[in-house]
């Protein structure tokens, strides 16, 4: 490997949130090993992550945004998107039992899952482009998850460790794009009946569309874009929660729900030393 990819920072920073995922015990930082704004070293300690994951078996199915909600930002102390990789172990279907033992310190989130039709593989993408490519939608729960411990959180930290990502839920009744305001739509997680989370379209940058088409420009200015199949998820409508057991069920307008049962205990209870 050469350049970013094979700086000692980006390997130790792979190594530290690796060993974090196989042993379930939350780590420090990498921010210490990245710095708090290089994105370019973050996303090279990804793509070590991703690859490391295909060379295993696992296939690319599509990818998330993340941080596209202000009021998640606020949580996290971030104020710009960022996007991972979804891979094939981490689509899961409506109603599909997930044992949160696989997870470290898991939370929730409702989306707008995209499914594209055709590429999207310029760096000048438009909202008019992604209405184009689009096939169809889907309401989604995403299980967002962080290897670094008490989600002590900066961007570097959550780009390196693939946005925070764990699991998604989609949806099965598809839905076409032809006349939904996806600006507009309304947003409610349930946990057991009880709404723990609200939102809407809005909350997404504006629209989960344009998210979408940001997305679509950053990955094709890294050379990396978007392909007709992939599953897209745009972003969070509202505020993430605890991912706990019992049953998560998102209502979005115009899509319908989805519902996700969470049973077991998440496995991130001991915190990794900082030593890489």
């Amino acid at each position: 490997m050469t350049g970013l990819l094979d700086t000692e920072a980006v390997r130790a920073a792979d190594e530290r949130l690796r060993r974090a995922a196989e042993t379930g015990r939350p780590c420090a930082p990498v921010r210490d090993l990245l710095g708090d704004t290089d994105q370019d070293a973050a996303y090279a300690v990804q793509s070590l992550g991703i690859a490391r994951r295909v060379d295993g078996g696992r296939r690319i199915v599509g990818r998330k945004i993340g941080l596209t909600s202000p009021v998640v930002q606020a949580q996290l102390g971030v104020d710009s998107p960022d996007y991972g990789v979804l891979l094939d172990d981490m689509i899961h279907a409506d109603r599909e039992p997930l044992d949160l033992g696989r997870f470290l310190q898991p939370r929730a989130e409702a989306e707008v899952a995209f499914v594209l039709g055709r590429d999207l593989d310029s760096p000048t993408t438009t909202v008019a482009d992604v209405l184009r490519a689009t096939e169809f939608v889907l309401p989604a729960i995403e299980v967002v998850d962080s290897r670094v411990a008490g989600w002590d959180i900066r961007l570097t930290d959550t780009i390196a460790d693939n946005a925070s990502s764990g699991a998604v839920v989609l949806g099965t009744t598809p839905r076409r794009l032809d006349g939904l305001d996806l600006t507009a739509l309304g947003m409610t997680l349930d946990r057991d009946g009880r709404p723990v989370s609200t939102g809407s379209g809005a909350a997404c940058l504006g629209s989960p569309v344009i998210a979408v088409a940001w997305l679509a420009r950053e990955v094709a200015r890294r050379g990396q874009p978007l392909r007709a199949g992939e599953v897209i998820l745009s972003g969070a409508l509202g505020p993430m929660v605890d991912a706990t057991a019992g049953v998560f069920r998102a209502r979005l307008d115009g899509l319908g729900e989805v519902r996700a049962d969470f049973h077991g205990t998440a496995s991130g209870t001991a915190t990794e030393g900082a030593a890489a």
